[in-house]
């Protein structure tokens, strides 16, 4: 039995579409890409915020519930214009209304009431299942291919990108959208936009795994239903409450989303990401802070490395900078520490220039480390023997030598830098414990200032939502 849906999605397929238009239409909704990028920035903080209020009061705060409504109204024309459907050459208006003159239409309706408790895990725990379902319409199957560098080159599509590209080249050879085609699409964007809605906390009827097909919303089937127009589809009735059971449309909101209550929104919005972004900066920078050590260095793990060659040496690390004295590397770098802990056999720790060890180490088999970290990778080079004890070599701009653990402290400089480990009197075979850090002293300001930053993007905020949700005037 099918039963009317608190979102309904329509859509009527125009009657003659161009048979070229749709190689160009997402170039010409570059301008709505860039204002929903916006939006949906929007769209993501209002959520957190309504959210809150839906744990307090159980309610959807009505201006911020028709923000977010308008935002997937948005996106559903967009889509069904130039990605999604391509089933109209009308281009989309830049409104978050309803238009009625637009062939593609996204209503939901209000809940008086919504759960508390529900508020807290129906986004991302309940919705798992739609998600995977979802990933495949949208998604899809990727394909990554080896192009050679470092970058694989991969691709995507999902269910819904093949049908709308199948009825594309049709209509390119035939002039016609294939209808079928067009009811199974419409079928598929239906069930994404039911499950966007149920995720942005809309309602909490959970999405039916129920592909209606067509143009026409069961919902809206059921509503002309009872008015005496047409049957019900499968003799469902529609939920109580709602629209459809009525036989009425919602009423408009009694304060309208102008574009200048849009606009204070959308910077409302951005300026809160911004806080939060720059609060969970100012954390992370605290607890760096609180993790350097008695010496003032904040250190990487300690790890152990066994090799059979005659060095050990890191990846060049490039630090670059524009300006006389590198104050920009000292201020947030400052001095840096490498240790290294051996056996019964002196170990030798040096930084020099990478081209001054490349040289030093042209032909001898070394291994690099690459990617220091928890991920790390050892990969073996060359065959060779060391020409000359590293202690001989003037190439290091700084150095230390000894058993136990040993370590090289350097100011930091711009250049192309190299770490060397090896046996001190260059035998093969390195087994030794590193560790790397530096002083940081940015820390030491970056934590008052990220602080202040979040404050003072807070209090920008608070005047762009008061313009954009202040009470209608009578």
């Amino acid at each position: 039995m099918s039963t009317a849906y608190p979102v309904r999605v329509d859509a009527h397929l125009d009657s003659h579409l161009s048979r070229w238009l749709w190689l160009v239409k997402w170039l010409l909704a570059i301008p709505h890409y860039v204002v929903l990028a916006f939006l949906w920035v929007a769209f993501v903080v209002l959520s957190l915020v309504a959210m809150v209020a839906i744990v307090i009061t159980g309610r959807y705060p009505r201006s911020i519930f028709d923000f977010n409504v308008g935002v997937l109204r948005w996106s559903w024309r967009v889509g069904y214009y130039a990605s999604s459907a391509l089933g109209t050459d009308h281009y989309p208006p830049f409104t978050l209304e309803e238009r009625a003159d637009y062939p593609a239409h996204l209503e939901v309706d209000y809940p008086e009431h919504l759960s508390r408790g529900l508020a807290l895990v129906k986004w991302w725990l309940l919705a798992i299942p739609h998600y995977l379902l979802v990933g495949l319409f949208v998604s899809g199957v990727a394909w990554t291919v080896d192009t050679g560098n470092d970058l694989p080159q991969t691709w995507s599509m999902g269910l819904i990108g093949l049908l709308v590209l199948i009825a594309a080249i049709a209509l390119l050879f035939t002039g016609r959208y294939p209808q079928a085609i067009f009811d199974l699409v419409l079928g598929l964007n239906r069930w994404v936009l039911r499950v966007a809605a149920y995720a942005g906390l809309m309602t909490d009827v959970y999405p039916p795994f129920r592909l209606d097909q067509g143009g026409d919303d069961p919902a809206r089937l059921a509503t002309r239903s009872v008015a005496g127009e047409v049957a019900t589809p499968g003799g469902g009735a529609p939920l109580p409450g709602t629209p459809a059971a009525t036989g009425s449309a919602p009423p408009p909101p009694s304060h309208p989303w102008t574009a200048g209550r849009v606009v204070a929104a959308v910077i409302g919005s951005v300026l809160l990401a911004g806080a939060v972004f720059t609060g969970i900066g100012a954390g992370a920078a605290a607890v760096a802070q609180a993790a350097r050590n008695d010496d003032g260095f904040l250190m990487s793990p300690t790890r152990t490395y066994t090799t059979d060659t005659y060095a050990l040496v890191t990846d060049g690390a490039e630090m670059t900078t524009d300006t006389s004295g590198d104050w920009a590397l000292r201020e947030f770098l400052g001095d840096a520490r490498v240790t290294a802990t051996s056996g019964s056999t002196p170990v030798f720790v040096g930084i020099a220039a990478t081209s001054d060890v490349e040289a030093y180490l042209d032909g001898a088999s070394h291994a690099v480390i690459s990617d220091p970290g928890a991920n790390d990778r050892v990969t073996a080079t060359g065959s060779g023997a060391v020409s000359a004890a590293p202690t001989t070599s003037d190439i290091w701009v700084a150095e230390t030598t000894g058993t136990g653990t040993q370590e090289v402290v350097w100011p930091v400089e711009s250049g192309d830098w190299t770490v060397v480990v090896m046996n001190a009197d260059a035998s093969a075979g390195v087994d030794t414990s590193l560790a790397v850090g530096a002083t940081v002293p940015a820390l030491d300001w970056m934590v008052p200032a990220l602080l202040v930053t979040t404050g003072l993007l807070v209090v920008l905020a608070i005047p762009c939502y008061v313009l954009a949700f202040r009470p209608a005037r009578g």
